[in-house]
């Protein structure tokens, strides 16, 4: 018997958030981006190429991110990203406003008053 957890969907906005938390503690390229949230979530979230690079570019053009061409570690060329000031803001803006989502969520899930 599988005891892994199904994989969940992604909420509308979230994957931006998760692209600016990882990307918070350093420059990555797409694959390590995705791996990243798909470890660090126990295999939870999977984030699929045709969502992770139309996201990454909205972030670049929006100013949250940069990205530059480099060696991988493998000798390949490959994009890296890189979070700029104005990403590392918005993160902080995104993170306030996902906790307070999170916190009404459990108030409607576990009501402390319920009859």
């Amino acid at each position: 018997m599988n005891s892994k957890p199904p994989r969940l969907e992604m909420l509308q906005g979230t994957l931006d958030l998760l692209i600016l938390q990882t990307l918070r503690i350093g420059q990555a390229h797409g694959h390590a981006i995705a791996k990243y949230i798909q470890r660090t979530s126990e295999d939870l979230l999977q984030v699929e190429t045709g969502s992770l690079y139309p996201a990454l570019h909205r972030l670049e053009t929006k100013g949250w991110i940069t990205a530059s061409w480099e060696t991988s570690d493998k000798g390949k060329r490959a994009k890296y990203y890189k979070l700029t000031a104005a990403g590392r803001k918005q993160l902080a803006e995104e993170h306030s406003k996902w906790a307070a989502f999170a916190r009404a969520v459990a108030l409607i899930l576990n009501p402390a008053n319920e009859q």
